[in-house]
């Protein structure tokens, strides 16, 4: 694993416990010599993380929409900014150049780029590991009713297993680092349960 990419809010709004634990994260990334990819924004979240890295002396590659290319919005002071046409071609890019994925608490942009990875690992068209980082229990409801999705059987088993998840940065790194596939996951996709 040598690379990163962080899906997170970028609110001004949110609590210094969130925007404290970005930064860890950030610094956590970076001390390890791995390259941080994210969306290039500077507020909230977004511009913690990147300042926890930057200032830990790693590297920060940034991706961002045109449309929030502005000084008010984007990162200012990245190894890297790439400006491409859309959030799609964001996304994409991001997932094309990262071996692993952390999501921080966020809005709907978050759980967006989230479900999106997680449901691409489902269908076996990556095999890249994903984490939360359950800052102050922030990913805790989800949790719940992504349990309550596999209950009704809406989620095979082996889909809980796609990501993990703590509130400790470090932890979540070396659980990145260790991750190993769930087993049975072409059963989504074949529907042969033996």
């Amino acid at each position: 694993m040598n690379s990163i990419c962080i899906y997170c809010g970028s609110s001004d709004k949110t609590k210094p416990i969130y925007l404290d634990a970005a930064y860890e994260m950030g610094k956590e990334i970076a001390q390890r010599g791995l390259l941080l990819w994210f969306g290039a924004g500077s507020t909230g979240l977004m511009g913690a993380v990147a300042d926890g890295a930057l200032e830990a002396g790693g590297e920060v590659i940034g991706v961002i929409p045109d449309y929030f290319n502005t000084p008010v919005l984007a990162h200012q002071c990245l190894t890297k900014l790439e400006v491409v046409v859309s959030m799609r071609e964001q996304m994409e890019r991001l997932m094309e150049q990262s071996d692993s994925f952390i999501a921080l608490p966020g809005g709907y942009g978050t759980y967006k780029e989230l479900f999106e990875t997680l449901t691409l690992a489902q269908i076996g068209r990556h095999q890249k590991p994903v984490g939360l980082l359950n800052t102050n229990n922030y990913f805790s409801p989800l949790l719940v009713m992504i349990q309550h999705t596999q209950d009704e059987g809406f989620i095979y088993d082996e889909h809980s297993d796609l990501f993990t998840y703590t509130d400790k940065p470090a932890e979540l790194v070396d659980a990145l680092s260790n991750y190993h596939r769930p087993a049975g996951l072409e059963r989504w996709m074949t529907r042969n349960d033996e």
